[in-house]
């Protein structure tokens, strides 16, 4: 109601601002309604799923928490999950309502002129906002169909994924998509909606579980109090850094977009105050009086919901003027400017730190340090070998994503390889050899009988079916290959993806999990459903290297430019030849492919001498002490063996001499 309200007052700058005619009441007030109805929802089904998965514990054959891999939903876990699906599958519903009323919002058509199928096709390919909501109904209605079927603990994680992934293209679209520096403006809105649905939606969900009286109410809700302080952080920082980019701090106060940017600042703000009441005062005294949470909480909802109608009612108000009207196409396609060709000199010299992924580097990087801080406390000593494996991943997805390289990638074919043959084979090879996962098993102790903790949670996961599925050398190394081929092979593909930031995002993820996993199966220290010996693992990478440097030979002979349109459009302002840049590319992803799999295979190789070292040693230590079976029975073996030929011997020369005369002595025989 109130980003509805505020939308319908600020309607009509908007509309003078675009130039459009007033599409109607229904649509004037139904978009923004149901676009805040919409986050609402996101927010519930996000926050039900985690609490299903993490805030509360699960059914645990014989509360025995080895087994948490087979753990089935509690009731109360079963009512989360089912909000949560439900929730995902109205979000769906309402993605698809969404649609038809974009397009009467953009073209200034009454919304029943915009419910036949075929405005509906127009809208998905014109309109990038019915698009964002077209994918966000089929992510959202596959979340929630597998929410209603999925019982098992596991699987609620998968849950807590793709609900946060139903919200992804929304934070792909609006202000923060255009215009320049639209990689921050992006990439730091994505930060602020995701955040945004875990805090709201955790929140809600514990009040749902209060409200029902349920166990584990004071264990849910200081879980939450952790991720709701790390959220509001989260927020607070990923806002100004999208509201810096797009005002001046002189239009905070003198426009009306910069008004309600405050309101949602001052909103913020008060809610940081309420969760610090939350754990200051409430969570001590929750045992005591668990409705005292509740009835306080719903009013922090209330605040939640409102500051959020504030929010809406940002993707209907004309921003102020950009602070660069004049913006190149390269600035427009990709958010800023090249000055200089990039060269081994300078390339370290750029900078331009990346939102996403220089963040997480960070994030990786200090929740590592944690970790290790937390092993130390306890007395307990780590490999120091793993933490330099670490660091250097760390350190190079910063490194690779905010220099040159990153800067450059979107621009050249060239940088572009680069940057995928760093993050999809260097990155992660440093990662899986600082063993995270044994990390957090090592600083965190195994909950009570029952009740898991961190410690069980990984040692669930590293035992999982699916990851045992995923992690199988046929399907690892397909996947693997897979990402590669499909990319470049598909040339419409490889266009549409370096065209819009969406792309850019989704295939550096893609790059980083995909090679995490495929060097995870061959080299990770950390444990896995299967460990297979390393002979079998090195006969696998032997056998798939040939299919690793094939695609680089591939990209080195072809004669069609991919990309060629972008490239061109982008005005570099030094020359490039497209085809030269192209060839080059290949030939350092062949070239730089190989060094990477070569490390892998010398690892593999050292292993496998190991292990045939280990095995020698076991077996002569056995036959030391005499305790070895083999060695045993060879020895019986050759016993009977030698006792059988003699017995042979006497037999056959006693008959021969009974049956042959001329073998007795003197006879002409």
């Amino acid at each position: 109601m109130v980003g509805a309200t505020i939308s319908v007052g600020l309607l009509q700058d908007s509309l003078v601002a675009l130039g459009i005619p007033d599409p109607g009441r229904v649509t004037t007030f139904g978009l923004p309604f149901f676009r805040a109805v919409g986050w609402m929802l996101a927010a519930l089904s996000v926050g039900s799923f985690m609490f299903a998965a993490f805030y509360i514990s699960p059914r645990v054959p014989g509360n025995d928490n080895d087994q948490l891999v087979r753990a089935q939903l509690s009731v109360d876990g079963h009512l989360a999950s089912r909000t949560g699906a439900v929730a995902a599958l109205c979000f769906g519903l309402i993605g698809l309502l969404m649609i038809p009323l974009v397009l009467s919002d953009v073209s200034g058509t009454p919304l029943a002129q915009t419910l036949n199928p075929t405005s509906w096709i127009t809208a998905v390919n014109q309109v990038a906002t019915a698009k964002a909501w077209a994918a966000v109904a089929a992510i959202a209605l596959v979340v929630g169909i597998g929410g209603l079927v999925a019982r098992s603990w596991l699987s609620q994680t998968l849950l807590v994924l793709g609900a946060i992934l139903m919200i992804v293209p929304l934070g792909m679209e609006g202000h923060s998509a255009s215009g320049g520096a639209h990689d921050y403006g992006t990439n730091s809105y994505l930060w602020h909606l995701v955040f945004m649905m875990v805090w709201v939606g955790g929140l809600m969900a514990l009040i749902a579980h209060g409200r029902r009286l349920g166990p584990d109410l004071e264990l849910g809700l200081r879980r939450y109090s952790t991720v709701a302080l790390f959220a509001i952080v989260v927020m607070g920082v990923s806002g100004l850094i999208n509201a810096a980019i797009r005002i001046e701090w002189s239009d905070w106060f003198g426009t009306t977009y910069g008004a309600i940017l405050l309101a949602k600042t001052a909103g913020v703000i008060i809610l940081g105050l309420m969760g610090f009441a939350h754990r200051a005062v409430i969570i001590p005294r929750i045992g005591q009086r668990p409705g005292l949470f509740v009835r306080f909480a719903v009013v922090e909802v209330i605040v939640m919901a409102a500051v959020s109608g504030v929010a809406i009612t940002m993707g209907r108000t004309p921003p102020p003027p950009p602070r660069d009207p004049n913006l190149s196409t390269m600035a427009i396609q990709m958010g800023y400017d090249l000055y200089e060709k990039p060269t081994l000199a300078n390339v370290f010299t750029m900078w331009r730190f990346d939102v996403m992924f220089g963040t997480i580097a960070l994030l990786l990087t200090a929740g590592y340090l944690y970790g290790l801080w937390r092993v130390r406390r306890r007395g307990d000593t780590w490999p120091v070998q793993n933490t330099v494996f670490w660091l250097l991943g760390t350190g190079t997805l910063l490194i690779t994503t905010s220099s040159g390289m990153g800067l450059n990638m979107p621009a050249m074919y060239s940088m572009h390889m680069i940057v995928h043959m760093v993050l999809s084979m260097v990155v992660p090879l440093f990662l899986v050899l600082g063993a995270p996962l044994r990390l957090l098993m090592a600083a965190y102790d195994p909950g009570e009988p029952g009740q898991p903790t961190v410690h069980d949670w990984v040692n669930a996961y590293t035992r999982s079916p699916l990851l045992k599925v995923l992690t199988h050398p046929a399907v690892n190394t397909a996947q693997f290959l897979f990402f590669f081929y499909i990319l470049y092979l598909i040339i419409p593909l490889y266009e549409l993806m370096i065209s819009e930031h969406a792309g850019h995002l989704a295939m550096n993820w893609v790059f980083l999990a995909s090679g995490y996993l495929y060097f995870w199966e061959l080299v990770g220290k950390d444990p896995l459903p299967v460990h297979r010996p390393a002979a079998i693992r090195l006969a696998w990478l032997t056998g798939s290297m040939p299919f690793h440097l094939f695609a680089g030979i591939y990209l080195m002979q072809l004669t069609t430019i991919l990309g060629e349109d972008f490239y061109t459009s982008l005005g570099l302002p030094w020359e490039l030849n497209l085809l030269e840049d192209q060839r080059a590319g290949g030939g350092i992803g062949w070239a730089s492919g190989s060094f990477p799999l070569a490390l892998v295979f010398t690892l593999l190789f050292l292993e496998w001498r190991r292990d045939d070292r280990v095995i020698e040693k076991r077996y002569d230590a056995r036959v030391d002490a005499g305790e070895d079976d083999d060695y045993e029975a060879y020895n019986e073996m050759l016993a009977r063996m030698n006792s059988g030929q003699n017995r042979h011997t006497d037999y056959y020369g006693e008959e021969f001499r009974k049956s042959d005369p001329g073998s007795e002595p003197g006879s002409c025989g």
